[in-house]
């Protein structure tokens, strides 16, 4: 299965969730590969990171930000269980490629007005990428959410009926995602019980039930 973390803001979570999404993976044993779109090179440099601190490689990170990842990801999908792609901020033609080589699509949002999270933007790639590829599939996912706020609670219900769904587990606004970030590390591997590796836990649990 190959998913790609894609929204067009930037800011809203895609490189952590994608990252401790292929870590949580890694842990179960599968084999992944996490390709970083972004221009920016957030997930190769926290894999850079992980090198210097001596930590063990828990999954290949590849830099591949150009517009044939579409061509490229199926080739490097057949040595790997699952293909993570962290997908870049407003650039079009390499949205467009990450779209059409995934199977699942998730668009982090944190909690906000429905104007802040609902680029028409990126629904419009997506309605145009599921002209040539019908079967993909697309689902949100709320990120650096306070549970017990309005906001975030009438944003859940807002999503509730859209089209692409919600996805039922939310990631929390946990400080331990940026502090442990920082040495190339996540946050099961800090504390396997904590409320930030629970949630991510049952988010790839989500994902993989969600695999077409």
């Amino acid at each position: 299965m190959i998913v790609a973390l894609l929204n067009q803001k930037g800011g809203v979570g895609k490189t952590t969730l994608a990252l401790h999404l292929s870590g949580q993976w890694a842990r179960e044993g599968k084999r992944i590969t996490l390709i970083d779109a972004d221009p920016q090179g957030s997930a190769l440099d926290w894999s850079q990171q992980r090198t210097r601190e001596g930590l063990p490689r828990l999954f290949g990170v590849i830099g591949l930000a150009r517009d044939t990842l579409h061509r490229e990801a199926p080739e490097l999908a057949r040595d790997a269980d699952h293909i993570v792609i962290d997908g870049p901020p407003r650039v079009a033609g390499l949205m467009r490629s990450a779209l059409l080589a995934a199977d699942l699509v998730l668009i982090p949002v944190q909690p906000s007005p429905l104007d802040g999270w609902a680029s028409a933007e990126m629904l419009a790639l997506l309605a145009e990428a599921r002209i040539y590829r019908p079967q993909l599939l697309a689902r949100f996912v709320l990120n650096r959410c306070a549970a017990r706020t309005v906001i975030a609670r009438e944003t859940a219900e807002t999503l509730a009926d859209h089209d692409p769904p919600l996805m039922s587990a939310t990631i929390g606004q946990r400080v331990a995602f940026a502090d442990l970030a920082q040495s190339g590390r996540l946050v099961f591997e800090a504390d396997d019980n904590s409320a930030a590796a629970r949630e991510i836990a049952a988010l790839t649990a989500e994902v993989g039930r969600s695999a077409p």
